[in-house]
């Protein structure tokens, strides 16, 4: 089964839907225009009810399908990124200094245009449950969503997403059947000595070669403290310090990604990293502070259900357009709190060569929304089909 039929011929429609999306992007937890435009959409496409203002900006939709049964959630996130666009593409964003460089607009749409159909053909048993996200990007909005019951209040036992994956030949769908992407937390050092002239050190405490050492020292934590088979990164990413030539700076900074998979690893990258800034810290005299934002966590498939959506990815675009054991990502994502809260699966869908996610070139390719769209459609219709 190729791309559905009815969905091909919204290609033209869901593509003013994105590119309407891609001009009028916001951040975030402020999606409110974007909240607007899909709250818009949903009605002229008939669903059976609209519940806004989840997570702040957040939309659950309900589709009832025919007769009783379980409802299966699918997800789409739906914030941009704080960048300014570069593509000088006719839909290029209409906001400065904002852009959806991650594809959330494209995300959005193929959750409509699934919508769409599903809501005219309804074949399918129980409900469906759109959950249209905000602040994926920045402030866990898949979390908060959790948080205020979206799954217990719509009876929600499994629950789907997609990313869009540039430089992926098209239409290829990648997953795996245990952790796909990792968690990531961020620490923040904050570390106090005693200023002084450049030319007198004995009389300062010098925080600059503090840094120095704890950064060093930060990364032997992988290769001394980590089994050499459990993937994990700390990577320090910041260095902030000094001010002139000849003046020894009283305060000094860093801050560093730590991405993981496994939760008795991420547990150890933490010990060990403030083991290592406090025991530096004693050693060279100064004072540290540690900000440790225990972010994300992995984000982990359920094995049946990633066997299952690939299945059914394999009726859209073919098995060989399949890999159900792809290589995971060290990125991370907030559908995380979706899968540990539900049983599911998180998939990228290939969407050929173009600038990569976060860049400012990035655009979404048009043509891979009706394949997304085909996708969660005959989830459902498998998932949930009629007696």
């Amino acid at each position: 089964m190729p791309v559905l039929n009815r969905i091909a011929a919204y290609a033209e429609e869901m593509k003013g839907w994105r590119r309407h999306l891609h001009q009028h992007p916001e951040l975030a937890f402020d999606c409110h225009n974007t909240a607007a435009f899909i709250i818009d959409r949903l009605k002229e496409i008939g669903v059976d009810e609209i519940h806004p203002g989840i997570a702040k900006t957040g939309i659950v939709a309900i589709i009832n399908g025919q007769g009783s049964g379980p409802t299966i959630g699918l997800r789409a996130d739906m914030d941009a990124l704080p960048i300014e666009e570069l593509t000088k593409a006719e839909h290029a964003s209409t906001i400065p200094g904002k852009m959806h460089a991650c594809g959330h607009d494209g995300h959005v749409t193929m959750l409509l245009g699934a919508a769409k159909y599903l809501a005219e053909t309804r074949k399918f048993s129980g409900r469906v449950a759109l959950l249209f996200q905000p602040a994926e990007e920045d402030g866990g909005g898949g979390q908060v969503m959790v948080q205020e019951g979206v799954m217990d209040r719509f009876a929600i036992t499994q629950v789907y997403g997609i990313h869009n994956a540039p430089n992926v030949p098209f239409g290829q769908f990648l997953t795996t059947p245990d952790a796909l992407m990792a968690s990531v937390d961020t620490a923040f050092v904050y570390i106090t000595g005693k200023g002084g002239h450049g030319a007198t050190p004995h009389e300062c405490v010098d925080p600059v070669v503090a840094v120095v050492g704890m950064v060093g020292a930060i990364q032997t934590i992988i290769p001394r403290n980590v089994y050499a088979l459990d993937e994990a990164v700390v990577s320090v990413t910041q260095i902030h310090t000094g001010t002139a030539s000849n003046i020894i700076p009283e305060e000094a900074m860093f801050c560093a990604t730590i991405r993981s998979f496994k939760p008795d690893v991420r547990a150890l990258l933490k010990k060990r990293f403030y083991e290592i800034v406090e025991g530096h810290a004693a050693a060279y005299g100064v004072q540290a502070r540690i900000d440790y934002d225990w972010g994300y966590p992995a984000t982990i498939n359920r094995a049946e259900n990633a066997a299952f959506a690939c299945e059914v990815a394999s009726e859209v675009v073919g098995e060989g357009l399949v890999n159900g054991n792809s290589v995971r990502e060290m990125g991370s994502e907030d559908f995380s709190y979706m899968l540990e809260a539900r049983p599911g699966a998180y998939l990228f869908l290939g969407t050929g060569p173009g600038a990569g996610l976060h860049h400012a070139a990035y655009d979404f390719n048009d043509e891979a929304a009706p394949i997304g769209a085909s996708f969660f459609a005959r989830l459902v219709e498998r998932a949930q089909p009629l007696a």
